[in-house]
């Protein structure tokens, strides 16, 4: 029988673009025993939750939260949106856009692929003058709504949603916006209200720092009332009952009670850092880790500097290198797992994720790791990615950690003798 107790010395490093490494604190949160879905202790928690969470998506409208994965919210936002036989306009950026489409098929609609292409369609983000054009040409407007992925977690390329909103404006059409940020949500900037977006889709295991098992429905009035007339069949996605029922902190089916004790304290970290310093974190690390990649001679999967996705970075591997072959390498030796490369992009890329529980060091690990891995591999490197990337960081690092007694409420006896001590170590050190 095969040993499968794999663990090395040491902390495993999940450096794939979800899911991401879960903190000990939200571990411990989830690890509370579980309590009546149907008591009054958890319409407390199911309050608190549902206000914050409006917080992250930007939104004052409804958040709908479902026990299932990304993919269950996909099917929601379809299916209370649409009826069989409704055209969709789905703009083409990589493989998650590809899945969505095949589920609109599946669900009976007719996806209308929009995008660049061959693989340059993977390489930039959503082209809004495209979506504007041939939403222009639909006078009839038989196309019910624009699906577009925010951050493709294939590629790391991230789309101008308010461009695709202005787009849909300027053509004066009534489609709906839909968007995925799945893998954006809570760690590159995104405004349900702001941008107009009718449904947003997300979920639980990217920048929300939780395992799989939440996702989610920001919604809007119009799409609320589109969901009236929609006749696909639909009864666990509905949002009506769900959102009647959240109106008192609680679910008409019986939610994931424990994952949401460590989604309540997913926000509270998300809301103490701040959420413009939790965008600032994740766009420092993107860039000193595209920093490294320049700085090795490696080409970076998105081509469009626009659109460089704060989240993950996809790169490509010289012509006759398998990426997966140096992501096997470095697996075995060094404890590290990276993203493959999916759909058209197979044995071509590996991905970076630097995001959710993220930060200078674990990023510096990752590309430690990337490095000795790409030249055991026989990767012909120009130059030290690692140092490039410890330069950056070096040059626009700032203070984070506070001293217990700056955030602490203490007696003056005791600070007095806690800054004597801290005296005498810095004395003798």
């Amino acid at each position: 029988m095969p040993n499968l107790n794999f663990h090395p010395a040491g902390r495993h490093y999940l450096q794939i673009p979800g899911p991401s490494p879960v903190p000990d604190r939200i571990l411990r949160a989830i690890s509370y025993p579980t309590i009546d879905h149907r008591g009054p202790e958890f319409g407390v928690l199911g309050r608190k939750i549902l206000k914050d969470i409006g917080k992250i998506f930007k939104t004052q409208h409804p958040v709908v939260i479902f026990p299932a994965s990304g993919t269950g919210a996909w099917e929601a936002a379809l299916t209370n949106t649409m009826s069989r036989g409704d055209t969709v306009l789905m703009y083409e950026t990589g493989h998650f856009a590809t899945l969505w489409k095949k589920m609109a098929e599946r669900l009976g609609l007719l996806p209308e692929f929009l995008g660049l292409h061959g693989l340059e369609g993977w390489r930039r983000g959503a082209q809004a003058d495209m979506i504007e054009a041939r939403l222009k040409s639909d006078p009839q407007h038989k196309i019910k709504a624009v699906c577009v992925v925010h951050n493709e977690t294939s590629t790391g390329v991230t789309s101008d949603i308010a461009a695709v909103r202005k787009a849909i404006d300027s053509a004066q059409h009534p489609a709906l916006l839909m968007v995925d940020t799945i893998s954006g949500l809570a760690s590159a900037d995104y405004r349900h209200d702001e941008w107009g977006v009718d449904v947003t889709v997300s979920g639980s295991q990217k920048g929300l720092m939780l395992p799989p098992g939440i996702s989610f429905n920001a919604v809007s009035p119009k799409a609320l009332e589109a969901s009236k007339q929609a006749t696909i069949g639909r009864s666990f996605w509905a949002w009506d009952e769900i959102i009647e029922m959240n109106k008192t902190g609680y679910w008409p089916y019986t939610p994931n009670t424990n994952l949401l004790y460590g989604l309540s304290e997913a926000l509270d970290m998300i809301l103490e850092e701040g959420l413009e310093q939790v965008f600032d974190r994740h766009r420092r690390l993107s860039i000193a880790c595209r920093t490294a990649v320049e700085a090795w001679g490696l080409e970076i999967q998105c081509v469009d500097a626009a659109c460089h996705s704060p989240v993950l970075t996809g790169v490509m591997m010289p012509k006759g290198v398998d990426a997966d072959h140096v992501r096997k390498l470095i697996y075995e030796h060094f404890n590290m797992s990276l993203g493959a490369g999916l759909g058209k992009l197979k044995g071509m890329m590996f991905r970076i994720g630097h995001l959710g529980d993220a930060n200078e060091l674990t990023l510096l690990a990752t590309l430690c790791g990337c490095q000795m891995g790409l030249q055991m591999a026989g990767v012909q490197l120009k130059g030290d990615g690692v140092a490039a990337a410890m330069k950056h960081l070096q040059a626009t690092a700032t203070a984070q950690a506070r001293h217990p007694q700056e955030t602490i409420d203490i007696p003056h006896t005791e600070a007095k003798v806690l800054n004597s001590q801290s005296e005498a170590m810095v004395g003798t050190a």
